[in-house]
């Protein structure tokens, strides 16, 4: 679940300052930035921008402090305010062309772009050093537009004395999976800069997208012991730890309570602003642990009802209140957080699919249906919920429906881990569907029962020891064949069946004695006026599978020209 536009917190670079005394302040706003101290680094901020109304370097830290907690519109305005108040000074048009980017205007951004440059002296490396980061740092990078910035502010930065430059290209590498390069580059700017805790950080982030899940603890560790109170390195390593724990299900639990500990540190760190404790909130639904979320959900709203972001935590308390069987709160939460969601391109498959199962809780199967459907095509992942609300159909008896939904389920994700159930009760579904409406004299088309096969046959072909697939295309097939000159359709697996439950597996035999009978009846039948000794000996096999079946007997002594 992504509520940024940034997902990868990128480094801040250097600019050259005026008196000392400032220099002191806006490093001070700076470090705060970096550490992810948002309300501490505005109101330092936003004192700087009272107190040298002048500063355009001002304005732009403050845009940026803006942008990193996704508030795009406030971020321009400052930015813009920044033009105005030192017209000379590059960042402030690069924060605007970021806050283009951000809102998929890219010909604006390259325009505002072009003017930081045509304002910048031609020699200085930050501007663009900057223009690359903000292509990297979007939702969609831009890595082609990126490089040549990027190369240049290197190709300026002679001596190579600015650690940032090299933290810069480091991320750029890194966002693509370039492993080798982006190391490299963290460990140069960390040669300039061996107190660059960022870098360390980002290294750990990359070992940790590699699933390299020791080496990522151990740099994050090396952060830690050189600086306890830099609050990012806790909240990677909490990110580490839970993203352990999916991979080692085993050890869930433990690597679960580490990471909600660490994330706990990070918030002490981080001055527990809104924005913080937002996160730690999606923290918590990740890490499942769900009472918690919904006791700081609860906690949050009282506090947010103007925050832009009210939505998300009533999109949290929703998901929670779910997962805690609190159904109609659930729906309610839900219903509020899509009617307060102006812009929809925000809503993400799982607020569809939260929507969607309480819905279903509620009874509505329609809606749900709908909403589930659409969570589905947004993440495929989704999808074992739209097979529990075709399985809900099914055990209603809507046998038409739950084919079709499961039809859906299985062109969504057909490699999903529970394809192979809903082929099976696709099939069965349609089997059912044929039969109800063949018993209501509707004259059903026999191509309901050709997809009942295709979806059985499925079932053998990808678990060929499941036996009762082969009863039921025997069974499916009986009913294609023609009724008046029948073809034998059946028969193939009918006998498939018999041979997997006594030849293959006689241990099986016992416990499918009458689903034996069965396909011993159904062959014995078909050859009974083609061949009798072979119907003969499928009958004596059906008796001697299930002694109290009456068909095998009665038509034994029709065979032997007994009257009943």
């Amino acid at each position: 679940m992504k509520m940024t536009k940034k997902a990868i917190a990128l480094s801040l670079g250097l600019a050259v300052v005026g008196s000392a005394s400032f220099a002191q302040s806006l490093n001070d706003a700076k470090k705060a930035l970096d550490a992810e101290q948002y309300q501490k680094a505005t109101a330092m901020l936003k004192t700087l921008v009272n107190s040298q109304a002048k500063k355009g370097e001002n304005y732009y830290y403050l845009g940026e402090v803006y942008l990193r907690t996704d508030y795009v519109d406030s971020a321009r305005a400052v930015f813009t305010q920044g033009v105005a108040a030192d017209p000379k000074f590059a960042l402030n048009y690069i924060g605007l062309g970021e806050a283009d980017l951000a809102s998929n205007n890219a010909a604006s951004a390259k325009t505002n772009f072009d003017k930081a440059l045509d304002v910048a002296s031609k020699k200085d490396h930050v501007p663009s050093m900057f223009i690359g980061k903000a292509y990297v740092a979007t939702e969609k990078p831009d890595y082609a537009a990126a490089l040549p910035f990027l190369q240049k502010a290197d190709e300026l930065d002679k001596d190579d004395k600015d650690a940032e430059t090299f933290l810069a290209l480091g991320d750029f590498y890194a966002k693509q999976k370039q492993n080798s390069e982006a190391l490299q580059n963290y460990l140069r700017a960390l040669n300039i800069d061996p107190n660059l805790h960022r870098a360390k950080v980002q290294i750990g982030r990359m070992y940790k997208e590699s699933r390299a899940f020791p080496e990522a603890e151990s740099a994050l560790k090396e952060v830690i012991a050189a600086d306890p109170n830099y609050g990012p390195a806790y909240r990677e390593i909490a990110e580490l730890y839970m993203q352990w724990a999916n991979f080692e299900p085993q050890n869930f639990d433990a690597k679960a309570a580490s990471a909600l500990e660490n994330y706990k540190k990070y918030l002490d760190l981080t001055d527990k602003s809104f924005e913080s404790r937002l996160r730690y909130a999606q923290f918590l639904f990740y890490a499942k642990d769900f009472k918690t979320l919904e006791q700081e959900t609860s906690a949050m709203a009282s506090v947010s009802e103007n925050d832009p972001k009210a939505p998300v935590v009533l999109r949290l308390r929703g998901y929670s209140a779910y997962e805690n069987k609190n159904y109609p709160q659930s729906l309610q939460y839900m219903n509020d957080f899509f009617a307060k969601t102006k812009d929809t391109s925000r809503l993400v498959g799982s607020d569809y699919l939260y929507l969607g199962k309480a819905l279903l809780q509620s009874g509505n199967d329609s809606l749900a249906l709908i909403n589930i459907t659409k969570a589905v095509e947004m993440d495929s992942t989704n999808v074992e919920s739209l097979t529990e609300i075709a399985k809900a159909f099914y055990d209603a008896k809507k046998y038409g429906q739950a084919a079709d939904i499961y039809d859906k389920a299985i062109a969504a994700a057909p490699n999903a881990k529970g394809v192979l159930y809903s082929y099976y009760y696709n099939g069965l579904a349609r089997y059912f569907q044929y039969a109800g409406e063949l018993n209501a004299k509707q004259t059903p088309s026999k191509d309901i029962l050709v997809k009942a096969d295709s979806a059985i046959a499925k079932v053998a072909a990808l678990a060929p020891e499941t036996t009762d697939a082969y009863l039921w295309r025997g069974r499916i097939n009986s009913l294609i064949d023609d009724e008046e000159n029948p073809k034998g359709m059946m028969v193939p697996h009918f006998e498939t069946f018999i041979q997997k439950v006594t030849v293959e597996k006689p241990e099986l035999a016992e416990a499918n004695a009458r689903k034996l009978a069965e396909a011993y009846d159904q062959l014995g039948a078909f050859y009974a006026n083609t061949d009798k000794a072979k119907a003969k000996d499928y009958f004596t096999k059906s008796v001697a599978a299930n002694p109290a079946g009456t068909f095998a007997p009665a038509k034994l002594k029709e065979l032997a020209g007994t009257k009943k």
